[in-house]
């Protein structure tokens, strides 16, 4: 009976079109990163385009768990020499001088990690069941847009253009950087719009809010990916469903390499007002779903 039951689980997992799979390994490796939230899409666009499975069913598991590595994997190519350098530096071996800035930017990164260690271990099982639905999820991409608008206002109203590097920032940044985090466990915010929010109203430029952001990332998919394969230990595996999921893994990181390499050139080179066409999409897109979701029916 139990495999009968775990079979007409693969099934339905192998179900989803190879077209459907590539579509949601493209939109993980895109949103994950890019300020427009990669859950918010995930849970809308199925329910906007009729599909009729769900994203939270526990036979998704190892196909997200695959995003994630995929996603995960990505950053730290891409950030490789950062996390060397900090590594290197960390143990003494660039110098004195050196030690004592790579010690602080892993403290500043551990700190900005705290808040949502906690209030997410707290409440985000708590959010995400009583916001979890593609309606909710609309209405919140549309309040991410808004959020993103104000961020670039309040910045500028400051005269906040510094070129403050990682380095120079403070353990009141980080914290704030890591307050704004949690707004992700409500669908629809996005973590990195949202950490880029925190880091430009404490004072700093969109392609350093953007690296700090980036880097907090790594961690925090890292440990995603193994709180999710940890839910996999006693789960039988089928081939389709393992190869479907390293095909959606691989075309995942290189979307999301891409679109880093993007987003680190575009922030450095349009610093006044970076965040604000990803704020008009969000409140367009937002205000559509929200439309259709609740009179389209």
């Amino acid at each position: 009976m139990q495999g009968q039951a775990w079979s007409g689980q693969i099934w339905v997992f192998v179900a989803m079109s190879f077209i459907q799979a590539i579509f949601i390994a493209i939109l993980q490796g895109a949103t994950e990163l890019f300020p427009v939230s990669s859950l918010g899409h995930a849970v809308i666009l199925p329910a906007l385009l009729h599909w009729s499975y769900d994203l939270h069913d526990v036979t998704f598991l190892p196909f997200l768990v695959m995003l994630h590595l995929g996603t995960s994997v990505a950053l730290l190519i891409f950030f490789w020499k950062d996390w060397v350098a900090l590594l290197r530096g960390a143990a003494g071996l660039l110098g004195p001088r050196l030690q004592m800035e790579s010690l602080h930017i892993l403290f500043l990164l551990v700190v900005a990690t705290i808040p949502a260690v906690v209030i997410g271990g707290l409440f985000e099982h708590l959010l995400r069941s009583l916001f979890g639905s593609a309606s909710s999820a609309a209405i919140f991409l549309f309040l991410n847009g808004i959020m993103l608008l104000l961020a670039e206002k309040l910045r500028g109203a400051g005269g906040r253009f510094g070129a403050r590097a990682v380095a120079d920032m403070t353990m009141r940044d980080a914290v704030v950087i890591g307050l704004f985090q949690c707004i992700a466990f409500f669908p629809g915010f996005s973590r990195s719009g949202a950490t880029i929010c925190g880091g430009l109203i404490r004072g700093l430029r969109h392609d350093t809010a953007a690296r700090f952001s980036f880097l907090m990332a790594e961690p925090v998919i890292i440990a995603a990916t193994v709180r999710e394969a940890f839910k996999m230990r006693s789960m039988p595996i089928d081939a389709a469903q393992m190869h479907l999921a390293l095909i959606a893994a691989v075309i995942s990181g290189v979307t999301a390499l891409a679109s880093t390499a993007f987003l680190m050139r575009y922030f450095r080179d349009h610093d006044r007002w970076a965040l604000s066409p990803f704020a008009y999409y969000c409140m367009v897109a937002g205000a559509i779903a929200t439309v259709v979701l609740h009179f389209g029916r």
